[in-house]
């Protein structure tokens, strides 16, 4: 696999980590179709930059900077001109497995090096362990999103469903917004780390009691978890004008009772990531915050296995390949 040269726009990387994300998973195994193959997934990445085109402002060799979800965009259109790259309407450009504007297939973190575009290169703050931010650079990204959306802080209550990969560096963000963190987790089995990340409580989902206790006391809910939930019975948890946002991606339909919406006059929303200004922010609330994922530093040749762990969710919480390794 070869990068393409090097731009005046561009930016070399030497790639240091990956974070390996479930996303990488579906689309590695085509589960979402449409894989490209031959594929090099990988959209969490933090590395040295070792060149840059003779028209970079931003970055210098040397600059330790990561890259996250997409690697490009028209910069032109609404979404663009807002601040919202990942929502470009014509040319939006994932980190791998799309077409660039050269016409070739993008390929990802997985690998030795990489070239992108400045603007979607980011800084790595100097108090971020580097290994255990790369996963910030969609984890974090995605549910400091909404949380800022929302407006979590102070006064807010919020619940996260699931504590994985996600939903602990969401616990960890919404905390140090200030906000009152619940987690609701399957089991208790994670109920002593969620403390210790920053939540004032950790409910079971099995318990029928959960939902009759907590019902109404929301005031935003982030769902992390890729299966079809009852979500008639998540909205029940949500106060007056509460939201629930979906960030998992279930293979099926989404179904709910018109009823559980207009209850409260309660909403169920999306989000996607965030734009390159947001994704910095992020990056630089983590680091005042001491905020980073936990993870589990693999060698290149336990990929495979690291994957079927993933999926079993057995991994606490998430898997970084150090690049050397390649």
């Amino acid at each position: 696999m070869e990068r393409r040269p090097l731009g005046p726009r561009d930016v070399l990387i030497e790639i240091e980590f990956a974070g390996i994300c479930h996303s990488d998973i579906h689309v590695a195994r085509n589960e979402w179709g449409g894989t490209k193959y031959p594929v090099v997934p990988g959209h969490e990445i933090v590395g040295r930059v070792t060149a840059i085109g003779t028209d970079v402002t931003k970055h210098v060799v040397g600059d330790r900077v990561g890259v996250g979800c997409f690697v490009d965009s028209c910069g032109e259109c609404g979404p663009c001109g807002a601040g919202f790259e990942q929502h470009c309407v014509n040319r939006v450009t994932a980190t791998y497995n799309a077409v660039g504007s050269d016409g070739q297939v993008t390929q990802g973190g997985y690998s030795t090096h990489i070239v992108v575009t400045e603007h979607f290169v980011l800084k790595i703050p100097g108090g971020l362990d580097p290994a255990a931010a790369t996963p910030l650079l969609c984890a974090g990204i995605t549910l400091y999103s909404p949380l800022k959306r929302w407006k979590a802080g102070p006064g807010t209550r919020v619940a996260i469903i699931g504590m994985g990969g996600l939903g602990h560096v969401g616990v960890k963000i919404a905390a140090a917004l200030g906000a009152e963190v619940t987690v609701l987790g399957h089991s208790l089995a994670k109920k002593e780390d969620g403390l210790r990340f920053g939540a004032v409580d950790y409910r079971a989902t099995t318990d029928q009691e959960t939902f009759r206790e907590l019902r109404g006391k929301f005031d935003l809910i982030l769902n992390t978890v890729s299966v079809n939930l009852d979500l008639d019975r998540y909205l029940s948890l949500l106060s007056l004008q509460g939201v629930l946002v979906e960030l998992g991606l279930p293979e099926n339909p989404l179904s709910l009772r018109a009823f559980s919406l207009g209850n409260n006059d309660r909403a169920i929303a999306g989000s996607n990531v965030g734009g390159i200004a947001s994704t910095q922010e992020m990056l630089d609330f983590c680091a005042a915050n001491g905020i980073a994922a936990e993870i589990e530093l693999i060698s290149a040749d336990r990929i495979n296995e690291a994957y079927e762990r993933v999926v079993a969710s057995d991994v606490r919480y998430r898997f970084v390949i150090d690049a050397a390794t390649f």
